[in-house]
């Protein structure tokens, strides 16, 4: 994002040939209990990286440990070649890490401006809260423009989860991490969201690490993981995706 006028307004980020995020040889427990074993991946710069698998098998433990929420016995994770393991959330942030957890987290007592706002405490730095939300936002989920004075509690799932993207881009990140960003939302807004997502990608650069299970949006990504057993066992294109693939680790 550049600073014009008192605004914030979003920028492309700088594309170059090294991968945004690489891990490698990630293991993580939770006590004893071994969740993500030897775990190698990584998200091209500019591009839309889907992880796939059914419950329990790792997701979710594999995004909260990209950004630091949880600690690896062993492995390293490196963005766009800075080595990042021993960083915590907030340095994460701050090194260009958009996060969107399940559950979106939005504040419900703040008002949706109040939540956008928020989002610029990622930014390097740091930023006056007098900053302006840039039009660009308006433009990824326009529904938010007519709620700025709702309070977030207020608001529907999908447009709860169309807030926590947009907070998200407040902070001018490089990486966006989303948990399955359209679990329990209406079809429509599935779309709405996809949509912007893929607009993110296009217009900004800016790289995209999703766990999803709807198949119409996972086939948007550029390239997906399978996971099983905490453990990656397929990769490749989505143009490639076999039904074979699709039943051993999208069917419910």
């Amino acid at each position: 994002m550049n600073q014009t006028n008192g605004a914030v307004a979003l920028e492309s980020v700088d594309t170059a040939s090294q991968p945004m995020l690489e891990i490698n040889d990630l293991n993580v427990y939770y006590g004893e209990s071994h969740i993500l074993r030897n775990v190698d991946m990584g998200v091209a710069s500019g591009k839309m990286v889907c992880l796939i698998g059914r419950n329990g098998v790792g997701k979710t433990t594999l995004l909260k440990t990209v950004m630091g929420l949880l600690v690896p016995r062993s492995g390293t994770i490196k963005l766009a070649g800075q080595p990042i393991t021993g960083k915590t959330p907030d340095q994460r942030a701050r090194l260009g890490i958009g996060y969107v957890p399940q559950g979106r987290e939005i504040i419900p007592r703040l008002t949706v401006k109040e939540n956008l706002i928020l989002g610029l405490e990622a930014r390097p730095g740091g930023v006056s809260r007098t900053q302006e939300i840039p039009e660009e936002i308006f433009q990824l989920f326009p529904v938010l423009k007519t709620m700025l004075s709702r309070m977030g509690g207020d608001l529907s799932g999908g447009q709860q989860q169309q807030l926590a993207i947009a907070r998200a881009m407040m902070g001018r990140p490089r990486l966006l991490v989303l948990d399955e960003p359209t679990e329990g939302i209406q079809p429509s807004i599935i779309l709405e969201i996809e949509a912007a997502v893929q607009r993110i990608v296009r217009e900004t650069g800016v790289s995209v690490l999703l766990v999803e299970q709807h198949l119409h949006f996972v086939r948007k990504a550029d390239w997906y993981y399978a996971m099983q057993k905490g453990g990656i066992v397929a990769q490749g294109p989505t143009s490639e995706l076999s039904n074979e693939i699709i039943q051993r680790f999208l069917a419910v």
